[in-house]
């Protein structure tokens, strides 16, 4: 089924087909993100009016909205021009004023005639002890209150869009909506107590309190559950496709991984154990593999991903590495050259400054098999690039490939695994949504010999004593690293700059004991004033935040981080994460500007509460939001209209299990219930999924 049933056409008309939706209308619509009956059954209500009738404006907590009815009194005309207009109103207890402004006397005799009942409905304030409702909202006789909806939903607006417009295109588009078949697990249903599709819908639509419009809310519930099924489905269709093809049956030997094991100093943890077993298995089944290796600052990615390389090289292939940008390219050179060493195998390095004869020179060696183990930036892509046996790709840090990345980095070796790593911890509903065709590797444990590191936050007011603190360090012969968050003083912005905060650090601390690095340096003086500190020629590095990745010197034991408020919860975490990482204990100064701000105070105490990254991602995603902590236009993150990814982490994993379990025993989706699943997928806009389906 390639094309769209017929059964959903209704909701995929041009809105103008709805009753007082005209071309203009239409246009402003566009602006919210809807252009046809669907989108607006999937914009739901975000709050609600309270509109039941009561006796009198007394019973109520003003100011606020009262339904009631009254007996019209006097009309008060204004003297004069721009006065309101002001009618005398009594309901069963009391009386008030309906006010209105710019009107049209005849206009208001008509609707409220002196000695007539009506309802009115509106906001009532107070003004001098006397009650008044400034143009009210609704007007009715008696005999037609009913039209009031006793709670009135209110709808997201834009421009051009009133809220009864928006009522009234909603309702439209409701009576659209037909009747489908269940798509959702029958046990499911009934255990969650859920409404079917329609049923839900009407429901989210008409919310009867403010108990309607809370996530947990049954109908709501299970519309997020359908948009979250219907994403799952179609990352569980990329995996089974993904595991369609036959992989390359990799098995290691273990002779070379166990020489490297034996030249550590150290045990690996459990959970690092625990990855390199799961990715071994991965890599010697027939199916491709596809997992990602979620670990926190410091947990020892690096030794697990250089294990499923020496599985490729044992079992008489290669392996590629790739990094994002050429600096963190170089330090995995660095970082496995003494670990290649101990196994005794070829390791090489290819980025964009390869020119020539020595890029020939690589590209020959690797398209012969002497090269084993590449690293590299994404030159590796590049047409001229040819392995002998390719079996492992491994791509570092993550966030940078959507989905559809993915698809195409399969290209390169349609058969070969792939293995991904990522250093940002993600709480478990994003990962779902992110990387749901994948299965998961998490490292959880710090490798032995990690030292805790003490955070402190110091108000800028005391800037003095952080700066004897780093005197007295680098006396000592320890490395500190000073983050500052812009990088030249403008007039707009009171944060210290890096170039100010160095001239300063010198003039205290001595020449040639403070480097620099930021953004706008050449890259060779970056690398330069990187290489410097590493050596430690120089004590303390002032730097803006591009040493948040993978930067690694052990002897540097303090971080300072200046305007710790104005940075992001998992930067900071990240920041942090270039100490500590040697034996010596180290410590990580947080210098805010006071006063802080709440959302501030909040992130800097999660950071000096606690160093588990997973904690500090929940705690982020709760502050922040999905979108936002992965910046949704570039993370490969779907945005979903229901769907709320902090409250309803639950739905997302049940989700993922249901998609899972429907394709195991249904893969082309002919049962009745796939058929039924198939509506949704078109309902649902996943065109995607329908053409794998159509593939597979």
């Amino acid at each position: 089924m390639s094309t769209r049933p017929e059964i959903l056409f209704p909701l995929f008309s041009a809105l103008t087909k709805l009753e007082g939706v005209g071309p203009k209308t239409a246009e402003h619509f566009a602006q919210m993100g809807i252009e046809k009956p669907r989108d607006l059954l999937f914009t739901l209500p975000q709050s609600g009016v309270d509109r039941q009738p009561r006796a009198s404006i007394r019973e109520a907590d003003l100011p606020a909205v009262v339904t009631v009815e009254v007996l019209v009194g006097r009309h008060m005309e204004p003297a004069q021009k721009g006065r309101p207009y002001r009618i005398d109103v009594q309901d069963a207890e009391t009386s008030f004023q309906l006010v209105f402004f710019h009107a049209r006397g005849d206009y208001l005799k008509r609707q409220l005639p002196t000695g007539e009942r009506r309802v009115v409905s509106g906001r009532v304030e107070l003004y001098d002890g006397i009650g008044q409702m400034v143009h009210p909202d609704y007007i009715e006789r008696p005999e037609e209150a009913g039209a009031i909806a006793a709670y009135e939903p209110v709808y997201p607006l834009t421009a051009g869009i009133t809220a009864r417009l928006m009522q009234r295109a909603a309702q439209g588009a409701l009576a659209r909506a037909p009747a489908l078949p269940e798509w959702a697990d029958p046990e499911l249903i009934k255990r969650e107590g859920w409404p079917s599709w329609h049923a839900a819908l009407d429901a989210a639509h008409a919310p009867q309190g403010p108990g309607d419009l809370s996530p947990e809310a049954r109908a709501r519930a299970r519309l997020a559950y359908d948009e979250l099924f219907s994403h799952q489905l179609t990352l569980a269709l990329a995996r089974a496709q993904t595991r369609k093809v036959k992989g390359l049956v990799s098995e290691g030997t273990g002779r070379l991984q166990s020489k490297v094991l034996r030249a550590l100093p150290y045990r690996p943890t459990g959970a690092q154990e625990r990855a390199m077993t799961e990715i071994a298995a991965d890599m010697a089944a027939p199916v491709r593999m596809n997992r990602l290796l979620q670990g926190d600052v410091g947990a020892g990615k690096t030794l697990v991903a250089f294990m499923a390389l020496l599985v490729a090289v044992e079992a008489g292939g290669q392996g590629v590495m790739m990094a994002p940008t050429e600096i963190l390219a170089r330090q995995h050179l660095e970082g496995l050259q003494p670990m290649a060493e101990d196994a005794g195998v070829v390791l090489e390095i290819l980025t964009g400054r390869d020119k020539g004869a020595e890029r020939a020179a690589k590209l020959a060696a690797l398209a012969r098999g002497d090269i084993q183990i590449l690293v590299g930036t994404h030159a590796v892509f590049q047409k001229d690039v040819e392995f002998a046996d390719l079996r492992l790709a491994v791509v570092d840090e993550q966030h940078r490939f959507g989905v559809n990345q993915r698809l195409e980095l399969g290209a390169k070796g349609p058969r070969v695994d792939m293995l991904v790593m990522t250093a940002t911890p993600i709480p478990r509903s994003l990962a779902l949504a992110q990387y749901g065709d994948m299965d998961v590797s998490v490292l959880d444990e710090k490798p032995p010999g990690r030292q805790p590191i003490q955070t402190a936050l110091v108000s800028s007011a005391r800037i003095d004593e952080v700066v004897a603190h780093l005197r007295k360090a680098v006396a000592e012969g320890r490395q500190a690293y000073w983050v500052c968050p812009l990088v030249e003083e403008s007039e707009l912005s009171d944060m210290t700059a890096a170039e100010e905060r160095f001239k300063r650090l010198r003039a205290t601390l001595g020449e040639g004991v403070v480097g620099l690095v930021h953004g706008q340096m050449p890259p060779a003086e970056k690398d330069d004033a990187m290489t410097r500190f590493v050596a430690g020629e120089t004590s303390v590095l002032v730097a803006t935040t591009v040493i948040e990745v993978g930067v690694n010197v052990p002897n540097a034991t303090i971080m300072v981080i200046e305007r710790a408020e104005s940075f992001g919860l998992a930067q900071l975490h990240q920041l942090r994460g270039r100490v500590g990482r040697g034996s010596a204990a180290s410590t990580c100064l947080l210098v805010y500007q006071p006063p802080l701000s709440q959302g501030g105070e909040r992130r800097l105490k999660v950071l000096r509460d606690t160093e588990d990254g997973f904690r500090i991602s929940e705690e982020d995603l709760a502050i922040r939001g999905a979108g936002d902590l992965i910046g949704t236009a570039q993370s490969g993150l779907p945005r979903f209209r229901i769907a709320d990814l902090e409250r309803q982490a639950g739905l997302m994993k049940i989700a993922q299990s249901d998609a899972r379990a429907l394709l195991e025993s249904d893969p082309k989706l002919e049962s009745e219930r796939g058929k039924a699943v198939r509506v949704l997928l078109w309902l649902m806009e996943q065109d995607k999924a329908i053409r794998l389906i159509s593939v597979g």
